[in-house]
């Protein structure tokens, strides 16, 4: 049974959508089709999106030694 596109790794999100890009680009892919694969490109590159702002997000912030997460910042 095959994932849903939240369900997948931001690596296997980032597979199928080049996949999905070199068959569009490729041109030999019925209108029908290409509309769908087009439909399917932008919701994972949504996906592929959300998470990686979410990484950036998590990044973002640090363990601090209390033991909380608190958002980083760069003192001067």
């Amino acid at each position: 049974m095959a994932k849903k596109e939240d369900e997948l790794t931001f690596e296997e999100s980032l597979k199928k959508l080049e996949d999905i890009v070199k068959d569009l680009e490729n041109g030999n892919v019925p209108l029908d089709d290409a509309i769908n694969k087009f439909k399917e490109a932008m919701d994972l590159s949504k996906t592929c999106n959300e998470k990686l702002k979410n990484a950036e997000e998590n990044i973002n912030k640090i363990l601090k030694e209390n033991g909380k997460l608190e958002d980083f910042k760069i003192e001067e």
